[in-house]
């Protein structure tokens, strides 16, 4: 017999369905910002993103919703593409746009050809240094808060890869430049810092005036909805367009077929056989485990010859048989 409901007992809330939404942030939001709204339209607070966008940005916010948001961690390690303005012949404390102008030069008499060689010279394996206004911690701290406090900070460099760096338009304005860019480039590599070294290499200085993602891996910005249109949606009464969990794995991984046996012992957090060759090629560290369904049962990776999980999204059901 069921026993009665407890006055004022509240029943959990519904597992929501797991997917991702490619959300086009608006300019002068913060991804945090994004996340908090996507907590209402999802009604669930199982909800967060795959990559920080700063709140100048716009363009490509990957959201993970319920269990997707254990994907999140192996999307946010995958190469982003941007499409940028970069102003030579200021300075500014932040390198972009939104931090103070400390230093005009004249940049008139930059060649296209100079442009070219200090583009060319910022492209492949490149150590950076990120801006001194990034959320890198230092000493446990923020260095955006440390500079805000009046520290003059400067963070170590650190190895980045600038795939593609390529010069889309080049604007002349009195004594000023504006550079239209794209740049391909490794996770953790700031495309404003890119616009500071750019200036730097030209001996005029610069930063970013505009910044839009357009791709995180193979996810681009033609899958993207733009905030306001996610909310007419959820507002009318629609469903949020998720990528389904499965899809969305094998976007940015390989994919490793299951039968219903292998999937209920990975349920159980039990390892099955796999040659590691052919399941993880080339540099893929992980991949999914598909089930019969199509449904992703899985994180995989490589372990003592067999095929381990890193991460379960559909735990054994109770009273189930291990194998």
């Amino acid at each position: 017999m069921t026993s009665p409901k407890q006055p004022g007992s509240r029943q959990p809330r519904p597992e929501p369905t797991p997917g991702i939404v490619v959300v086009d942030k608006p300019a002068g939001w913060t991804s945090h910002d994004v996340v908090s709204r996507m907590r209402r339209l999802a009604q669930t607070k199982k909800v967060g993103h795959a990559g920080t966008l700063d709140p100048m940005a716009t363009g490509v916010l990957i959201i993970g919703i319920g269990k997707a948001t254990k994907l999140l961690t192996y999307i946010v390690g995958h190469g982003k593409t941007y499409e940028a303005t970069v102003r030579l012949g200021q300075s500014t404390i932040t390198d972009d746009a939104e931090g103070e102008c400390v230093e005009t030069v004249d940049a008139s008499a930059v060649t296209d050809s100079q442009i070219a060689d200090a583009v060319a010279g910022l492209t492949g394996s490149v150590l950076q240094v990120p801006s001194s206004v990034s959320a890198i911690k230092v000493d446990g701290q923020r260095a955006y808060k440390r500079v805000r406090e009046g520290e003059d900070v400067v963070l170590a460099a650190r190895p980045v890869t600038v795939s593609a760096f390529d010069v889309l338009a080049v604007r002349r304005e009195g004594s000023l430049v504006d550079l239209d860019i794209s740049v391909t480039v490794s996770s953790g590599t700031y495309v404003r810092a890119l616009a500071r070294d750019l200036g730097s290499a030209l001996g005029v200085g610069g930063h970013l005036t505009a910044l839009r993602r357009t791709a995180v891996g193979d996810i681009g910005v033609g899958r993207s909805t733009p905030l306001e249109e996610l909310e007419r949606v959820v507002d009318g009464g629609g469903p949020l367009p998720l990528i389904p969990l499965a899809e969305a794995a094998q976007a940015v991984m390989p994919a490793r077929a299951v039968t219903e046996d292998e999937a209920r012992a990975l349920g159980f957090g039990q390892s099955i056989e796999g040659a590691g060759a052919e399941v993880l090629p080339g540099e893929h560290p992980v991949c999914v485990a598909i089930d019969p369904h199509g449904d992703a049962v899985a994180i995989l990776q490589l372990k003592a010859g067999k095929l381990t999980p890193a991460v379960v999204f559909a735990p054994a059901v109770p009273g189930a048989q291990a194998q």
